[in-house]
C-alpha cells in the first residue's frame, strides 16, 4: 500500500483529500500554492540559524512556548521514556523571532495559514451530516484570528553514536492540534502507520505537500477522522552525517473554541503539553 497522491489542481481534490484523509489519515498535494523555491531558502537559512550560537539568545519561554528548544530539553512522545532527537524553533506571529529571518518565515506561516483554512472547508463539506453536526461552528471559522496556530522549524542533527539507546528523531505520536501542514522534508525518514499496525513511508519528493490529521480534529468529529500515528526514523549509513529540517505548521483553533462536551481548545493543549513534558 502506498499514500495516494492528489492534484491540488483537480475538479475532484476535494473529494480525493479527504478520502485519503480518512481512510490513511495523511492527505499528499501536489500541484499546491507553496512554492519550492521558498521552502528550500527557509531550510537554508535556518539550517544556518541552527548551527550557530543565535538560537541561544532564544531559549523557549515555558509559559508562552515560543522560541528555541534545545535537544536536551526536546519532546518525549507519550509513551515513550528517551527524548526525541531533535532541536526546535516555535514561531507565532506575535512570538519572538530574529530580525533576519522574521519577513520570509512570517510571509510562509499566512500563506500556509489560508491554504489550511481552505482544507478544513475541503474536510467539512465531505464529513457526513451525523458528523458535522458535532462541530461547534465551521470548522474554518475555528481557526479564524487564532493566536494558537504554530509554525515549528525541525532541525534532526546529524547523529553521532552518542544518542540514547533506542532514541529516535522523533517516536511515534500523533499530534495535538487539528491539521499538520508540511512540505516535504529535505531528508526522507517520515513514516505513518497503517490500520494492521506496519509503517509506510511518506513521499519525501519536494513539491508535495503533507496533511496529517491531529487530535483535535479527531476530538471534534466524534472519531471519525483519526488522528494519525507517525514517526521520523534514524537514517542509516552515509546518511548519518546529514542535518533533517521540516517545517510543520500546526493548525490550532482558538482557546474558547468548544472541541466535545469535554474539552475547549485551551484544556485539551494543556492536557497534552503536560503529558509531553513541556508545560
Amino acid at each position: 500500500m502506498s499514500l495516494p497522491i492528489v492534484d491540488y489542481t483537480a475538479k475532484d481534490a476535494p473529494e480525493k483529500f479527504v478520502k485519503s484523509l480518512r481512510e490513511t489519515g495523511f492527505g499528499v498535494l501536489t500541484n499546491h500554492p507553496i512554492q519550492q523555491s521558498m521552502v528550500e531558502s527557509i531550510y537554508n537559512n535556518w539550517q544556518a540559524f541552527f548551527n550557530g550560537q543565535e538560537k541561544q539568545n532564544f531559549a523557549f519561554d515555558p509559559e508562552k512556548q515560543d522560541g528555541y528548544f534545545a535537544t536536551e530539553i526536546s519532546e518525549t512522545a507519550k509513551g515513550h521514556t528517551q527524548k526525541d532527537i531533535k532541536e526546535y524553533f516555535h514561531v507565532y506571529p506575535w512570538g519572538r523571532i530574529p530580525a533576519a529571518l522574521k519577513e520570509e518565515i512570517l510571509n510562509y506561516y499566512q500563506l500556509a495559514s489560508d491554504l489550511a483554512g481552505e482544507l478544513l472547508d475541503w474536510v467539512e463539506a465531505y464529513s457526513p451530516e451525523s458528523i458535522s453536526k458535532h462541530y461547534s461552528e465551521p470548522l474554518s471559522h475555528m481557526i479564524k484570528n487564532t493566536p494558537n496556530t504554530l509554525l515549528r522549524i525541525l532541525h534532526y542533527p546529524p547523529l553521532t553514536g552518542n544518542e540514547e539507546v533506542g532514541a529516535i528523531r522523533a517516536a511515534a505520536h500523533e499530534d495535538i492540534n487539528l491539521l499538520t501542514i508540511l512540505p516535504a522534508a529535505n531528508e526522507p525518514g517520515l513514516q505513518v502507520q497503517n490500520q494492521d499496525g506496519s509503517w509506510l513511508d511518506v513521499p519525501s519528493d519536494f513539491g508535495n505537500l503533507i496533511i496529517n490529521i491531529g487530535d483535535m480534529l479527531q476530538e471534534a468529529s466524534a472519531g471519525y477522522f483519526p488522528s494519525t500515528t507517525h514517526r521520523v526514523i534514524n537514517p542509516s549509513g552515509q546518511a548519518n552525517n546529514k542535518s533533517r529540517i521540516s517545517l510543520p505548521l500546526f493548525l490550532h483553533p482558538r482557546g474558547e473554541v468548544q472541541l466535545s462536551a469535554q474539552h475547549t481548545q485551551a484544556s485539551y493543549l494543556l492536557e497534552r503539553l503536560r503529558e509531553l513534558g513541556v508545560k
